[in-house]
């Protein structure tokens, strides 16, 4: 029976070097670290521009040990589909493709390559760190920033539209295994990429990624406001796995059991400041009624 992963057996090798170029209390730091240690160092990392080429560091520099494609905004699933073919022509088909973008390269610029390249079964992992805007270019709105809330190119109300689901997307395209996870439960992230590599085909995890500078807090809460955000049913931890859905971690921990109100979430980030009582209280019902429908289908 395999041990279950703590912080006490979590491997002591390192794919990230000390010291990089992210914010502080950037939770991508705590994924990309994580997430690393469970893909091994047969792996090669694709990146669109992104935070993470940020924190990567530009040639010479580099803060990862694997080798990386640094590659155009839109082309991160078509750029990891090449690798792929260039690994089955020199025979290594046990290397891992990696690709990792943030949630502009991934549900707006992106998602064109990420949807044919799924729809084909490249046998890739896409990671999408959602830290729900364009940080890198400033703080604009992206498809998966939230409604209502405050960005660069949405300054005064907030934006008008609903957070696009892009797990939701990508189950639609009949994916083997899809996963969401949080920057503030690194353990459920390593232990569902762990479980992502036993799979082919094109598998898909999606990061809830708290963003200091974007989102308008205080740097040393980042762990804390991703917890909230679970802890509130606001952003769900589960799995989809040859269609089956279930919940995964502190999620599932959560059925039947009262949730933090949705508000406490919200009072943490200045990104919220346009929200009316009005707003918060209609996304209290939603959140409630999205439980309950988890709670009456026997979802676990």
């Amino acid at each position: 029976m395999t041990a279950k992963t703590t912080i006490l057996n979590l491997t002591e090798e390192e794919f990230v070097h000390p010291g990089n170029r992210a914010c502080s209390g950037c939770g991508l730091s705590i994924i990309y670290r994580t997430a690393l240690k469970a893909l091994g160092r047969d792996t090669i990392l694709v990146v669109p521009p992104s935070c993470l080429t940020v924190l990567q560091g530009l040639y010479p520099i580099a803060a990862t040990q694997l080798p990386c494609l640094n590659v155009t905004f839109a082309s991160t699933a078509a750029a990891a589909t090449g690798i792929l073919g260039a690994l089955r022509a020199q025979g290594r088909e046990k290397t891992t493709v990696a690709a990792w973008a943030g949630d502009g390269g991934t549900s707006d610029i992106g998602i064109q390559a990420l949807s044919g390249a799924c729809e084909r079964g490249e046998n890739f992992i896409f990671f999408c760190y959602d830290n729900e805007a364009y940080m890198n270019t400033g703080v604009q709105r992206s498809g998966t920033t939230p409604q209502h809330v405050l960005t660069t190119t949405t300054p005064i109300t907030g934006k008008a539209q609903r957070k696009k689901d892009v797990p939701a997307i990508m189950a639609a395209h009949g994916l083997d295994y899809i996963a969401t996870a949080s920057a503030s439960y690194p353990i459920d992230l390593y232990d569902k990429t762990i479980k992502a590599k036993t799979f082919t085909g094109p598998r898909y995890l999606h990061i809830h990624t708290p963003c200091p500078a974007g989102w308008g807090f205080p740097t040393q809460l980042g762990v804390k406001i991703g917890r909230l955000a679970v802890e509130t049913g606001l952003f769900d931890l589960y799995e989809i796995e040859n269609g089956r859905f279930r919940l995964t971690g502190q999620s599932a921990k959560m059925l039947g059991k009262k949730r933090l109100p949705v508000g406490d979430y919200f009072k943490t980030q200045s990104r919220f400041k346009a929200l009316t009582d009005a707003h918060i209280e209609e996304i209290q019902q939603e959140v409630d009624g999205k439980w309950e429908k988890y709670e009456k289908n026997g979802i676990s």
